[in-house]
């Protein structure tokens, strides 16, 4: 199939390069003559329009850092969907605001564009394995259209619903971890107080029933302070955005809540002065 790809940085090169791999045509938008240099010694096309990336597209992937990024180069006149020919299908990966992804597609829909809502949860070595879990949103027979494309890289591909469930799943997902690393910071604290080291409580604990998937990424980063200053600012924006969408929902995050605004969290994991 003939690929746009709009967002070609750490997570969107290794989907790029497992998409080429599996004998795709990919084009992405870069804007830099070194970026460009790159993407021809991987084997990649290149544009330096959003027009030019996705006017001949089968499907676009759409992997940038914001949700304001998400609507600048896909909404509006000169916009992806503008471009995009009918029966084209939007995937869109970047963690945004639910009403985002239901204003993507929306759009779409006038224009005979499918858009999916394609939260993901994993990391570049997991695009390397094909092991990327993704929670879809969108219509499911046209997930189901470009399965083989996301399975080129993810695994399981798993529809939730109407667009905006992709985002809501990976939210709540992301609210849930953060919590964990947090109690795990207490749980290292609590094992200081009774005598154990931090090192001796984090490798007894992935073999216990309070283990996590939380806990081994604390584990095997070796403290709580490496896994923060490592993830601090994406846990950050990601909490930031957990909460404006429960305030504009009128979600009560309960426990969670309370755990994501404990000292364990705010100053431990976040980080926050």
């Amino acid at each position: 199939m003939r690929i746009g790809f709009i967002g070609w940085g750490r997570m969107g090169r290794p989907i790029a390069d497992r998409l080429t791999a599996a004998g795709h045509d990919v084009t992405v938008l870069v804007r830099r003559p070194e970026t460009r240099a790159a993407a021809q010694a991987s084997g990649l096309a290149s544009a330096d329009t959003v027009r030019a990336t996705v006017r001949d597209a089968d499907a676009l992937f759409v992997v940038v850092l914001k949700d304001e990024q998400v609507r600048a180069v896909c909404l509006g006149a000169d916009g992806a969907l503008a471009a995009m020919k009918p029966g084209a299908t939007l995937v869109q990966h970047t963690t945004s605001d639910p009403a985002t992804a239901q204003l993507l597609a929306e759009a779409g829909a006038e224009r005979g564009v499918g858009v999916l809502d394609a939260a993901l949860s994993g990391g570049p070595h997991d695009i390397t394995a094909g092991r990327l879990t993704l929670w879809v949103g969108g219509d499911e027979a046209q997930l189901d259209a470009v399965r083989p494309l996301l399975e080129a890289y993810a695994s399981p591909v798993m529809f939730v619903g109407p667009a905006g469930n992709g985002q809501r799943v990976k939210l709540v997902n992301n609210a849930l971890f953060v919590a964990q690393v947090g109690l795990a910071v207490d749980a290292v604290r609590v094992a200081g107080a009774l005598g154990i080291d931090e090192k001796s409580i984090l490798a007894a604990l992935q073999h216990g029933s309070g283990a996590s998937r939380a806990l081994g990424v604390v584990a095997r980063g070796g403290s709580v302070e490496a896994v923060a200053e490592r993830l601090a600012d994406l846990m950050s924006k990601d909490v930031r955005v957990v909460r404006e969408v429960a305030h504009s929902a009128g979600a009560d995050l309960g426990i969670i809540g309370t755990v994501l605004s404990s000292d364990a969290v705010e100053k431990k994991v976040l980080r926050s002065s």
